[in-house]
């Protein structure tokens, strides 16, 4: 190879050398190429748009430093002069960035004295954010504190949600100076952190600065806050919770003891701590928060086992704890206690020396006397108020204030109007925990008197009687001791919801959802049903808004994902948020709950606009009814247990290919009996239609029979069987009652005695359709064959066009083609007329050229002839001088000769 491509050298070196003219020419023409080739690349046009300059995202009015060319070194300077900083990497395009802006724009203007905000645009392609930044989502908060960050914010992109995390991070721990503050911050049922670091010594003890760090840290993992930081300066405070030590670090916890960080055996730095917190933390309540229709989080935490939802309206700038959150946090804390002692008993050096509790009891009168009871015709309640506080508070029930009446209603009921047994002694209590409070709680004390002893004063009643009078209540009154009763607390809370996690095996876990962002989901559990479970979830949602009407939308269902059901918090009645989820968690936790499942329908409609259409299809005449009921979780039982009618029950769902293919028998069969009154058609979609267990199957599709006289003998369509029109009317006329009068069910030994004859009109009735049926399949075999005919015309005549077609377009290609060539052979003449013209007027150029240069020649050859004639005349005058000269000398030589 290498001798060949010598030999090729050595020829062409040897041709250059006997050919300059060729080398040159070579190279000028390959000169040439290169020059079209880079002008003709240079005109194309460029069919890629240049990017248009990004503009401002952020309002000019908004206190936001924007930086919408993604100038990130300027992130830093603005950062370097700020204690606190918040920056909004956004993307112009990006439809969350958008909604998230308003929200961002609305905390800066109230926060801009205290935090620096500005927003970068993160997608500019030559900005330094998008090369050094890789986010895999817009938008994204980062937020400084001092020197620490950035720490990312991971909740909703709401103006109230943002601008409580900013305010937690600039403020991540609680000064605690007194005792009263110290019990305040425990007794919260979030978990609280408690620093002990004197300042007294220096103005800033070690390990202080690592304690704000880890609780910034704890931002970083959940932005809600839910682990509270705190930090004592006081030795005496300290003591209180059995701290001694400086830099020691204090974990409360409500059921198990409290912990001090171990600093002896792991590091003390702030992601140690962190980390340590979050291990031994105790959680009663946990917030959810969902992040989109297809996240994961609710699938999660939903297999661990049983959960309350809660969906409760949600205000995270409260500088105050919610009284509706404390009130559910304490139910949760009391069903997670499994001792018999309080959450914080352990902490009794916490707490001061507690007070001696004063009560105060009203008696109270039922309305009526009990109808069980002849002997004993007076009944008489004591409900008693035992506050734990102080001897000054007064002695207030809730029948004095607003809306305690129906208060007190609903603890008569339970307790003084409930039925009694004879053998029961005359002196009867039953004391019940009603209501419950960090402040007291209510006991109510029924007892049974021979007659009434004491004088009513027409007060305040309970309006409990039927006729619409009010029963009088007397002034408050201390009992007596032998008039009353007591029992331990551990009876009167024994089978409460008390540490009713160690009693059951079904442990709840209590989650809490903001509703005013999870709404959707609420509804889709079931917080708008039908009409009477809308009343009481309603009142339910009237009582977690504290009475109010116009208050936040609220919801309370339990998920048993293992079980597949789940169940909604209907409260049909006027009573306490915290009586109501107790029973409703203890309905639950019984081994036999009376709970009933909630079923999900997807046709359900709201109010009773679905009961008036199932009244105005019965009333309508059996030739305008639909040939097939479509049923829902709401009108299925209704349908099927409709005693008047036998039900055919075609199970299907969307997604099952079979059954979209027995769609034209089901529609063939309530084509035949569409003027039978006796007999229904109908379908439901169990994808998403929730059904009772007992009326579920185990395949798709299913065919069942509930005939009208025997609803708990109803009867499924053979699984062997092929489902056609003739096996179903066979199915339909050996299991049916409406060959039977309506009055006289069949009974399970045999037919009636007319049955034959009746099936014998209906197999006749059968023939004749099934003739009739022949003569039109008959006529649709002769309109197929001439449709058969006219089609194979017409595929003929397609064929024949498809070739013409064919030829049409070789034709156009070839008229296309020479078009092209003649073009060509255009844009060549042209080209070669303008290299012509462009010669011509290259030889006119030097054709003038030459010609005043030869004028120029003209002159300056006259020029010179004059100058040489000139020459001429001097040189003969000049010879003759000296011949003259010449002459002279001779002769004087010859003079001198001589």
């Amino acid at each position: 190879m290498l001798r060949w491509l010598r030999q090729s050298l050595r020829q062409v070196s040897s041709l250059m050398a006997r050919r300059p003219g060729l080398v040159c020419g070579a190279i000028l023409l390959s000169v040439l190429l290169l020059l079209a080739v880079k002008f003709t690349c240079s005109r194309a046009k460029n069919v890629v748009a240049a990017a248009h300059p990004p503009v401002r995202f952020i309002s000019a009015e908004a206190p936001m430093v924007d930086l919408y060319l993604g100038q990130l070194e300027q992130v830093e300077r603005l950062r370097a002069v700020a204690e606190v900083s918040l920056i909004f990497f956004y993307a112009p395009w990006c439809a969350h960035s958008i909604a998230a802006r308003h929200e961002i724009q609305e905390v800066a203007r109230r926060l801009a004295k205290q935090v620096q905000f500005v927003a970068v645009n993160c997608w500019w392609s030559q900005g330094k954010c998008r090369k050094q930044k890789s986010f895999f989502q817009y938008p994204v908060i980062h937020l400084f504190y001092r020197r620490f960050g950035p720490i990312e914010y991971k909740g909703p992109f709401v103006a109230s949600y943002v601008e409580s995390f900013i305010l937690r991070v600039i403020t991540p721990l609680t000064y605690l100076p007194s005792r009263a503050m110290l019990q305040d911050f425990l007794s919260y049922h979030e978990p609280g952190v408690v620093g002990f670091f004197p300042f007294n010594s220096s103005p800033q003890p070690p390990g202080y600065i690592t304690f704000l760090s880890s609780a910034l840290q704890a931002l970083k993992r959940d932005f809600r806050g839910s682990v509270r930081f705190g930090v004592v300066t006081s030795r005496q405070v300290a003591e209180s919770i059995s701290v001694r030590d400086d830099q020691t670090v204090y974990l409360h916890r409500h059921f198990n003891s409290s912990l001090i960080y171990p600093s002896w055996e792991r590091n003390f730095t702030s992601e140690g701590i962190c980390s340590w917190v979050f291990e031994h933390r105790e959680t009663v309540l946990q917030w959810l928060q969902p992040p989109g229709a297809k996240s994961r989080l609710l699938e999660q935490e939903l297999t661990k086992g049983p959960a309350l939802l809660l969906f409760l309206p949600h205000n995270p700038l409260s500088p105050t704890p919610d009284p509706l959150l404390t009130q559910i946090a304490d139910i949760a804390l009391r069903y997670h206690s499994c001792n018999n002692t309080t959450p914080d008993q352990q902490n009794i050096h916490l707490y001061e020396e507690p007070l001696p509790p004063s009560t105060c009891c009203l008696s109270v009168v039922p309305p009526r006397p009990h109808p069980l009871s002849p002997a004993s015709p007076y009944r008489v309640c004591e409900l008693c108020l035992n506050q734990s506080h102080s001897h000054s508070a007064p002695c207030t029930f809730p029948s004095q204030t607003s809306g305690g009446a129906a208060v007190l209603r609903a603890y008569l009921r339970r307790c003084c109007l409930s039925p009694v047994a004879e053998t029961v002694s005359p002196v009867a209590c039953s004391n019940i925990l009603s209501s419950y409070s960090p402040a007291g709680r209510y006991s109510a004390c029924c007892r049974t008197f021979g007659s009434l002893g004491v004088s009513v004063p027409p007060q305040q009643g309970l309006e409990g009687d039927p006729e619409g009078r009010e029963s009088p209540l007397p002034p408050p009154s201390t009992p007596s001791p032998q008039d009353s009763l007591t029992f331990p607390e551990e009876d009167q809370e024994g089978g409460g919801i008390k540490g009713l996690r160690c009693r059951t095996n079904k442990t709840l876990r209590f989650y809490v959802l903001d509703s005013g962002l999870h709404w959707p989901l609420a509804v889709r559990l079931g917080a708008r049903g039908n009409a009477g479970a809308g009343r009481g979830r309603e009142e339910f949602g009237r009582l977690l808004s504290n009475g109010s009407a116009s208050g936040g939308r609220s919801f309370a269902a339990i998920v048993n994902l293992k079980d597949e059901v789940h169940y909604v918090l209907d409260c049909g009645w006027s009573s306490a948020v915290t009586e109501t989820l107790e029973m409703f968690i203890m309905n639950f936790s019984t081994p036999h709950s009376p709970l009933k499942r909630h079923l999900v329908g997807g046709g359900a409609v709201e109010g009773g606009e679905m009961r008036k259409e199932e009244e105005g299809e019965e009333r309508q005449p059996p030739s305008e009814r639909p040939l097939i009921s479509d049923l829902t979780t709401s009108s299925f039982l209704s349908t099927v247990m409709d005693p008047h009618r036998d039900v055919v029950l075609f199970y299907y769902s969307q997604w099952c290919g079979h059954c979209s293919v027995l769609n034209h028998v089901i529609i063939q069969l309530a084509r035949m009996f569409r003027g039978n009154g006796n007999v229904t058609i109908a379908r439901v979609n169990v994808a998403i239609n929730d059904l009772p267990w007992e009326f579920m199957v185990d395949h798709f599709p299913s065919v069942l029979l509930f005939p009208k006289h025997r609803k708990h003998q109803s009867v499924k369509f053979p699984e062997d069987t092929p489902i056609t029109l003739p096996n179903l009317l066979r199915f339909i006329l050996k299991h049916s009652d409406s060959g039977h009068h309506p009055e006289q069910p069949m009974k399970p030994g045999g037919p009636e005695p007319n049955s034959r004859a009746l099936l014998k009109a209906e197999f006749r009735a059968l023939q004749g359709e099934v003739q009739t049926l022949h003569r039109a399949r008959q006529r649709l075999s002769d309109q197929l064959a001439q449709l058969w005919r006219e089609n194979r015309r017409l595929s003929f005549n397609a064929v024949a066009l498809e070739t013409h077609n064919a030829l049409l377009q070789a034709q156009n290609a070839e008229l296309l083609r020479e078009r092209r060539s003649l073009e060509e052979q255009h844009r060549e003449k042209s080209r070669q007329l303008g290299e012509a013209v462009r010669r011509l007027q290259e030889l006119a150029d030097a054709s003038e050229s030459l010609l005043t240069e030869n004028t120029l020649l003209r002159v300056l050859l006259a020029v010179l002839r004059e100058r040489g004639e000139e020459r001429v005349v001097e040189g003969e005058e000049e010879r003759e001088t000296g011949e003259e000269i010449g002459e002279e000398m001779g002769e004087e030589t010859s003079s001198m000769t001589s």
